[in-house]
């Protein structure tokens, strides 16, 4: 039998924070599921159990509770698209026809009256859904979230491929395919309609500010990997992991461990710094949308040690009750991932005797 591994306190400088109505949003995201019967029963009764409403809860603590609820609803959602068709469906296998079906629901998202798959439980959430973002969105918003559906959608295509072939992608591939296929990028306009603002393209759309959102991007990606790894590998079948990638390249599963937790440090110390620097040159709405970055950061580590997703009651995974104030890597050097080292260029490291006078970056 492999020897358990046990994961140690994560570094976390950001500030846990819930929103007060938690409790009723998980029990009206329940009601949710069931209602629209998304998955199979099997399914949907373990995911009405992983505190989904919680995690949303924790995303936008001081957000409007519908857009909260909303929230909940959807990564439920999310959960029945890539744990039913994706990670444990046949379709899963076949990239090809999972990518019919994640076309259908693009048409179904862009244009809900569409007369089609109209018996289809996924399908009509998502209608639902759709309904709800025109509610407390923009049109642009709208807009915004169909695109990064359908970011998405692609991504996990991608992973189809890679699970037919029973392949596993090397690291620079797999980050830049968990940058999307961890579906954060369909959660950042709800950051927006959740304290009712739209962040202006000029600000959004600045190399800087969308560095900062695919590090956190990364840092999600990279936690939920390294909590999940107990479940995904006792898991029948294929799977796609941080640790896995980097054991592919020579690692012990200990060792993995700590390369994957030293990358996402060094991760989060860059983001800190580059998150500080555009506070104080941004807009009160680029402001509001750091602070929810943030806040789906730190939200997604207390759900991930805490959900039953990753603690595994019934074969419990070595999950850290606390988190860590100390990095275990802060140096300032890229990572070397190729797809993501750009990030380093945007922000100024420290100031070393041998460089006087040294000038920081336009975070243009």
């Amino acid at each position: 039998m492999e020897s358990e591994l046990t994961v140690p306190p994560i570094f976390s400088p950001l500030p846990p924070a819930i929103h007060p109505q938690h409790a009723d949003i998980d029990v009206q995201t329940a009601a949710w599921a069931e209602t629209y019967r998304i998955g199979s029963e099997a399914l949907r009764a373990k995911l009405v159990v992983q505190d989904i409403g919680t995690f949303s809860a924790r995303i936008l603590p001081e957000g409007r509770e519908e857009v909260v609820s909303l929230l909940a609803d959807f990564v439920l959602w999310l959960f029945g698209v890539d744990d039913g068709h994706c990670e444990e469906g046949e379709l899963g296998h076949r990239p090809g026809d999972l990518a019919g079906l994640l076309h259908r629901l693009i048409r179904v998202a862009q244009n809900p009256e569409a007369p089609m798959m109209q018996d289809d439980p996924l399908a009509a959430g998502l209608r639902d859904l759709r309904m709800r973002v025109d509610r407390y969105g923009t049109a642009g918003q709208t807009a915004r979230w169909v695109d990064a559906l359908r970011e998405y959608f692609f991504s996990v295509v991608w992973e189809a491929a890679h699970r037919r072939a029973g392949t596993v992608p090397d690291l620079n591939d797999y980050t830049l395919m968990r940058l999307y296929d961890g579906a954060t990028s369909v959660v950042l306009p709800m950051l927006e309609m959740g304290y009712g603002y739209e962040l202006q393209p000029h600000e959004r759309d600045r190399p800087a500010v969308r560095a900062a959102t695919e590090m956190a991007s990364f840092i999600i990606a990279w936690d939920n990997d390294i909590f999940s790894h107990h479940r995904e590998r006792r898991t029948p079948g294929y799977y796609l992991n941080a640790l896995r990638v980097l054991e592919r390249q020579g690692m012990s599963t200990e060792q993995a461990l700590k390369a994957a937790i030293a990358q996402r440090d060094r991760v989060m110390c860059l983001y800190t710094r580059l998150s500080e620097q555009l506070s104080e040159q941004g807009s009160p709405q680029l402001r509001q949308y750091l602070r929810s970055l943030s806040s789906f950061i730190r939200g997604a580590q207390d759900w991930g040690v805490s959900s039953v997703r990753h603690t595994t009651p019934d074969d419990p995974a070595n999950l850290p009750p606390v988190f860590s104030d100390t990095p275990t890597d802060d140096r300032h050097e890229p990572l070397d991932i190729p797809a993501v080292a750009w990030w380093w260029d945007l922000v100024p490291g420290p100031l070393t005797p041998s460089v006087p006078g040294r000038q920081a970056p336009h975070l243009a």
